[in-house]
């Protein structure tokens, strides 16, 4: 069975205001959360993997979104952490700054599902409004009601 995106999206694991200013920094935040919220028992192996991944194949930062991942052995289900930063984070060669950052891990199994939810994202953040609300959202809470009113919308 599917999962769907809903099920994957955790207040806990949002952060509204990111501190660091670089890429390696930034993940690592976001992957604390997913260590403190039980979804990673080795979280410096599990970034070194989404580093590794992203040292080979940087991910597209497209209207301000970037969703790093790593398809793992380290998760047995699909895990996603979020952080926000208001002057955004750079990545890949050309530096492009994302204020949207979604961090993903992958079982190897459910490919198929990571391609479904981060299809499911892709479109959401590409519309205007949305990306809107969720720049300027106070609450983690606020945050994924956004995606999730959105979702049913689908």
């Amino acid at each position: 069975m599917a999962i769907a995106l809903v099920d994957l999206l955790d207040e806990k694991q949002v952060i509204l205001r990111l501190r660091s200013r670089k890429m390696p920094n930034a993940l690592r935040e976001i992957v604390q959360l997913l260590v403190h919220n039980g979804k990673i028992d080795k979280p410096e192996a599990f970034l070194k993997q989404v580093l590794a991944r992203e040292q080979a194949h940087p991910s597209v930062v497209e209207n301000g979104v970037s969703f790093p991942h790593a398809r793992t052995d380290l998760v047995d289900q699909i895990v996603l952490g979020i952080g926000r930063s208001r002057a955004g984070i750079p990545f890949g060669a050309n530096g492009a700054r994302a204020r949207l950052i979604f961090v993903i891990g992958v079982p190897q199994q459910l490919v198929n599902d990571y391609l479904i939810c981060v299809g499911m994202l892709a479109r959401l953040v590409k519309d205007d409004a949305v990306r809107s609300t969720l720049l300027h959202a106070e609450t983690p809470r606020e945050f994924l009601n956004a995606l999730t009113v959105e979702t049913n919308q689908l």
